[in-house]
């Protein structure tokens, strides 16, 4: 009779329990369709660059080029991408100038525009995400990536911060 009865407690269980189950049932998959997919949000492209918003920074590498970044052109926008004007000036005397885009939460950067000298724009052709080698030690961009507009993954904060953090000289 015990065995009859510790029977039927169980089968009471298992069909109590059976309708709890089926509410929760698909919930992992409702729940990641909530997650909406990335958007890029349309950039405008900046007033070129003045010299005396440029902000040096140092490429942690070995490097006889020196890199700038415009603080007027920073922005962080909802899409997760911190956007800005970088100058790099060569050994040999060239300017280069492009604005650019870093996502932080997949650590990749995007040419949006080549600057000319006259100060006009050229849109970037097939512009796209590529990723930022953490392996290279003179790039310019993983340094930008690790040591000023992204903390990890995230971003390292709002444009006035990230000004600061390249005037300090990193974080």
């Amino acid at each position: 009779m015990a065995k009859y009865n510790w029977f039927m407690v169980a089968m009471a269980t298992l069909l109590l329990a059976q309708p709890a189950s089926a509410q929760w049932d698909g919930w992992d998959y409702d729940f990641d369709r909530e997650v909406k997919p990335w958007t890029e949000l349309q950039s405008q492209i900046p007033s070129p660059p003045v010299e005396k918003n440029l902000i040096p920074f140092k490429l942690n590498g070995v490097s006889s080029h020196q890199g700038f970044v415009d603080a007027e052109s920073i922005s962080v926008g909802s899409d997760g991408v911190v956007r800005y004007t970088l100058v790099i000036k060569t050994s040999g005397g060239a300017i280069n100038t492009s604005f650019e885009g870093i996502r932080c939460d997949t650590v990749e950067h995007k040419y949006y525009a080549l600057g000319h000298s006259d100060g006009t724009w050229a849109r970037a052709r097939n512009p796209q995400w590529r990723k930022i080698l953490i392996t290279t030690s003179n790039d310019f961009h993983r340094t930008l990536y690790r040591e000023y507009l992204c903390d990890s993954k995230s971003v390292a904060g709002t444009a006035p911060r990230i000004v600061q953090s390249l005037r300090r000289g990193g974080r």
